[in-house]
């Protein structure tokens, strides 16, 4: 017992130690390139080592950041998209073989046969032979595509499973936002509820406070996202958000993401009452390149192999890297999306990576 706190008590200090070294180190990366705002932290599966916001919620401004600001998530939306797909086929509510045009059969006759027999399970790995589609594209316009939240994201994938591109060079995946956008119809039809409910009702379970779109579109007083010329993006109702939605427009704050992060690592090591350890390890490792919701690597300097998915939804940047074999998670968040920026998280990620690596 006496080795044990003597081991707790050392490992308090050197936390400690690391904690205020990596701040200091984080601000002078949040000032040299240029980063309105920088969260990050470092977590097990029951414990947060270090977390921080460091810098302001809007360039040239006083509004400082705080603990509880909100990001949005981008692209990590997919491992939340995908985490509920795999509930409700663990619910019997829908396979990972089921078809879009067996839910959706009246879409079928418009559609591009190429589209004829792809999965769920092909959407969620992005092996669906589709072209890319994101915010800057500029068709189709909102006026070709009406309804409620629900009922857009309907017509948009109506609009783009008609459209003749085909993927002919084959690839191991082909990282389509529209791949999300059609899961998560499949996933509102199995269920039968929307998106957002099952959203919400995951972040119930977990005590997550999950949102939608831009966080200063509810609260000015959350962080503003900035684009590569640090221009603030102001308050707005962005349609393709929602259409997106699935794929990338869900926003929380750093702590609530450390839960759900947490709980994919506690499930990495087995400790999930949801799901098996190996159901885990199929969604972040079962295929090469890009799993469910997961990609792969492993660290060339450390030797240990890395879950992660990067966000970069135009006016954010947002990573989460886990290694269960030292049950270690890192997150970083910045409200700006530039390659200058993105090269400042890429440091700061592998100076905690060094520092925490067992």
């Amino acid at each position: 017992m006496k080795k044990k706190l003597v081991f707790l008590l050392y490992f308090s200090i050197l936390t400690t130690f690391y904690g205020q070294k990596n701040s200091a180190l984080a601000e002078n990366i949040r000032i040299n390139y240029k980063i309105p705002e920088l969260a990050y932290a470092v977590i097990s599966s029951d414990s947060i080592f270090e977390i921080q916001t460091l810098g302001y919620q809007r360039i040239n401004s006083s509004y400082k950041a705080k603990i509880d600001d909100r990001f949005r998530l981008g692209s990590l939306t997919k491992t939340i998209t995908s985490y509920i797909a795999m509930i409700l086929v663990k619910e019997g509510k829908i396979k990972l073989e089921t078809k879009f045009f067996d839910l959706y059969p009246e879409l079928k006759a418009n559609s591009n046969p190429v589209l004829y027999n792809v999965t769920l399970k092909d959407f969620l790995t992005f092996r669906a032979p589709i072209p890319t589609w994101s915010y800057g594209n500029e068709t189709p316009t909102q006026k070709e595509i009406k309804g409620n939240d629900k009922k857009q994201r309907y017509e948009f994938i109506s609009w783009f499973f008609k459209q003749n591109q085909i993927v002919s060079e084959k690839q191991e995946a082909y990282w389509s936002n529209p791949s999300y956008v059609a899961a998560g119809l499949m996933l509102e039809k199995a269920s039968g509820k929307s998106y957002e409910t099952l959203v919400n009702e995951l972040g119930k379970n977990l005590s997550i406070n999950f949102g939608f779109g831009q966080p200063n579109l509810i609260n000015e007083n959350e962080p503003w996202g900035h684009d590569e010329n640090l221009n603030p993006e102001k308050p707005a109702l962005n349609y393709k958000l929602n259409w997106l939605s699935s794929a990338g427009n869900i926003n929380c704050s750093l702590p609530d993401y450390c839960k759900f992060t947490q709980m994919q690592l506690q499930g990495l090591l087995g400790k999930s009452k949801i799901l098996s350890a190996q159901e885990f390890n199929m969604i972040h490792n079962g295929l090469p390149e890009f799993s469910f919701g997961w990609s792969s690597e492993i660290n060339e300097k450390s030797g240990l192999k890395y879950s992660f998915h990067n966000g970069n939804p135009g006016t954010f940047l947002t990573k989460v890297y886990i290694c269960p074999a030292i049950n270690k998670a890192f997150i970083i968040f910045a409200n700006v999306q530039s390659e200058e920026a993105d090269k400042g998280l890429m440091l700061l990620l592998d100076e905690l990576q060094k520092q925490y690596k067992g």
